[in-house]
């Protein structure tokens, strides 16, 4: 936590090996205080690009074979002082369309978390889904379809939560439409 008691998160997934050349650029401007890779990394050399930035944590996603050290999951408790603020599951399949899958909605709620943090799809998403959140970056690595080159960013403070997508070749705010 900074000493204002906010936190950034800055958060990729399905990066494939090739993230968009300008988004190191981007997430830096953004002083992340922790990054989160939400699977598909590719190439093990974007984990050290990224950690040269800020603290990484990261998961493993359906490409990621060759990352036996890499978690399938993670959950990532953000507290202040005794307080938690927040627990993030990060998993790389949680999503059927705009749904949470039943299997991530019940894992998450074992683990007492109540934002859901997934990739794989490419598709940028904020939802809700009953009482969990849903965050889908969207995809940084090479465009496909005509899907936009995105990656997020979870601002947290004592009291709220701030989910927004960025794109990755301005660095601006993106908003569907």
């Amino acid at each position: 936590m900074r000493g204002d008691g906010s936190l950034r998160l800055a958060v990729m997934a399905d990066t494939h090996s090739a993230p968009h050349p300008l988004a190191t650029k981007h997430l830096r401007l953004l002083s992340p205080d922790a990054i989160l890779h939400a699977g598909d990394v590719g190439d093990r050399s974007v984990l050290d690009a990224l950690s040269a930035i800020a603290p990484l944590f990261a998961i493993r996603g359906n490409i990621d074979v060759r990352a036996p050290d890499l978690p399938d999951l993670r959950t990532l408790d953000i507290v202040s002082g005794d307080a938690s603020l927040l627990t993030i599951l990060l998993m790389h399949i949680a999503v059927d369309g705009p749904r949470l899958r039943a299997d991530a909605g019940r894992l998450a709620r074992s683990r007492e978390a109540s934002l859901v943090v997934c990739g794989h799809s490419h598709v940028p998403l904020v939802a809700r889904d009953g009482d969990l959140w849903v965050f889908n970056p969207g995809s940084v690595g090479p465009r496909r379809f005509r899907l936009p080159i995105l990656f997020g960013t979870i601002d947290v403070t004592p009291s709220a939560v701030r989910l927004e997508h960025f794109d990755a070749e301005t660095g601006q705010v993106w908003t569907p439409g």
